[in-house]
């Protein structure tokens, strides 16, 4: 379900006094603000790694060091890592996170990985955890992000039980720890489904954060159990078919191992579905880069007649695709800004008379109208608020979003009563289509007329779109004391310790 959010006015004629006021709220999440800190414990510690935190770090840096003359990148959009025990799988794992420039800072990692106990038909993120431990520290949750996700589309759900005991992604965190300077948040989700649309449709959800700000790191070891030449052989056409980036010959190869009547080989990558995912949020802006395979029959002689194979890759950014993703390339015509507007002045003038209209007929020849991202709009009367209603982020075409977010704003804006038929003559339609959230950590990465800001604190939330600032002669510091103070309840210093985030608003 969605959360419809109100963008209210104090004083209709300026953008100066616009509000921000959530229409529904997550009291679990928000009853959670005067409880301590959930940390999820280190279940694997002891067991997939070394529990002690002097050993674990030496064991670890070890491994790092192994690759230290490696090539490392500043675009590394997506990780493909193996989880077994660090004492199998960690030297290719390393070879993963060595590829990380020690000067790239991402704002948040979004963890995924396969379900080893429970069956979701779906995906679950960790929205209750504030953190999860390892014997070197805890590493914090983007709870934030987890809950927009889960709110996005039913395909994401939480299910404790699907994380309590999971190793996947629990076993890359030492990594991350020795590694970075400082680990950023991460959001941690489970996939558990073989429904192929419902792949796609987490695909869609996730794809407006698969941006230069994040880092995706998808766990998976690969082929399990088949002796080790044919396990060469099967994850060497399994990698091939990653490295093409076509995700239906991924899916071939998958098919076509299972059916090649291969010993013991009892499946091909056990991230299966993660990486599905990972790969349909591709395109040709990406490049995919092998680093290392390895298998357990590699390690010590291990025992060669019953192995598992590991792979390390990387995916890397080309120069432009980041802020393309990111929404700083998002372009809207003249055209598309005019069907956007008779998008929403026919979806209020159908509802007078109880009626419906499929817009997707207007945006055949308009893929742009159809990427997911917030909007609002904006009812004027001679230059007087007459009702607003938006979304910070969409789960539904840019196009749907109109549709329902213009009807919202005529008729079910609680601060007006429903507009009149009579009053669409002397109505004006403002849209403000938005790009996704980033979160910021210093004021320095604000930028007046560019930006809007939203400003949260427990249970406390509130907005100025970037076009308040073309209303007023503010400093960088005023905006947003007036933001905590008049729209958030927070007081004028209220967003010093305030989670605050930027997005950018193409205004029409």
């Amino acid at each position: 379900m969605t959360h419809r959010i109100l963008f209210q006015v104090l004083l209709p004629a300026s953008w100066l006094f616009a509000a921000l006021t959530l229409n529904m709220i997550d009291m679990k999440s928000n009853d959670k603000q005067t409880q301590a800190l959930l940390v999820r414990r280190a279940t694997q510690a002891g067991r997939f790694y070394e529990s002690n935190p002097k050993v674990l770090s030496h064991q670890v840096d070890s491994l790092l060091d192994r690759h230290a003359n490696d090539s490392n990148y500043t675009n590394v959009a997506a990780l493909i890592v193996p989880h077994a025990g660090h004492y199998f799988s960690g030297n290719v794992a390393a070879a993963a996170y060595m590829a990380i420039s020690p000067e790239k800072h991402y704002k948040r990692i979004f963890m995924i990985g396969p379900s080893h106990y429970e069956w979701l038909d779906g995906a679950s993120v960790n929205s209750e955890a504030d953190g999860y431990a390892t014997p070197l520290g805890t590493v914090s949750v983007d709870r934030e992000t987890a809950l927009q996700l889960i709110g996005a589309d039913t395909v994401f759900t939480y299910h404790e039980k699907a994380h309590d005991r999971e190793h996947c992604l629990e076993v890359q965190l030492p990594f991350l720890q020795r590694r970075m300077k400082n680990v950023p948040p991460i959001v941690p989700i489970i996939i558990s489904t073989n429904d192929y649309q419902k792949l796609k449709k987490m695909a869609e959800v996730l794809k407006p954060y698969f941006n230069d700000e994040n880092l995706f790191v998808i766990s998976s070891d690969f082929s399990h159990y088949p002796a080790y030449e044919d396990a060469c052989k099967v994850d060497a056409k399994t990698k091939e078919a990653i490295m093409s980036g076509d995700v239906q010959r991924f899916i071939a190869a998958i098919e076509d191992n299972a059916l090649s009547g291969t010993p013991r080989l009892e499946t091909t990558a056990c991230g299966e579905f993660p990486i599905i995912t990972l790969m349909l949020m591709l395109n040709d802006n990406y490049e995919m880069k092998h680093l290392l395979y390895q298998n357990s029959g590699d390690i010590d002689n291990h025992d060669r007649r019953r192995v598992v194979g590991y792979h390390a890759f990387a995916v890397l950014r080309n120069a432009n695709s980041g802020k393309q993703q990111a929404g700083i390339g998002f372009v809207l015509t003249d055209e598309e800004k005019q069907l956007l507007k008779q998008i929403a002045r026919k979806s209020i003038a159908t509802a007078f008379d109880k009626q419906t209209f499929d817009p997707a007929t207007l945006c055949q020849h308009h893929p742009t109208l159809k990427q997911k991202c917030g909007a609002f709009v904006t009812l004027n009367q001679h230059g007087q608020l007459r009702g607003c209603i938006g979304l910070l982020s969409g789960s539904l075409p840019l196009y749907e979003t109109i549709y329902e977010m213009a009807r919202a704003a005529a008729f079910e804006d609680p601060r007006f009563n429903q507009l009149r038929r009579e009053e669409m003559d002397v109505t004006d339609i403002e849209i403000s289509v938005i790009t996704p959230m980033r979160r910021i950590n210093s004021i320095e990465e604000f930028q007046l007329h560019r930006h809007g800001i939203y400003i949260k604190k427990g249970r406390r939330s509130g907005t100025f779109l970037p076009q308040v600032a073309d209303e007023v002669d503010w400093s960088k510091e005023e905006f947003l004391g007036h933001c905590s103070r008049d729209k958030a309840g927070l007081g004028w210093d209220g967003w010093r310790d305030a989670e605050l985030y930027v997005y950018e608003a193409i205004v029409f």
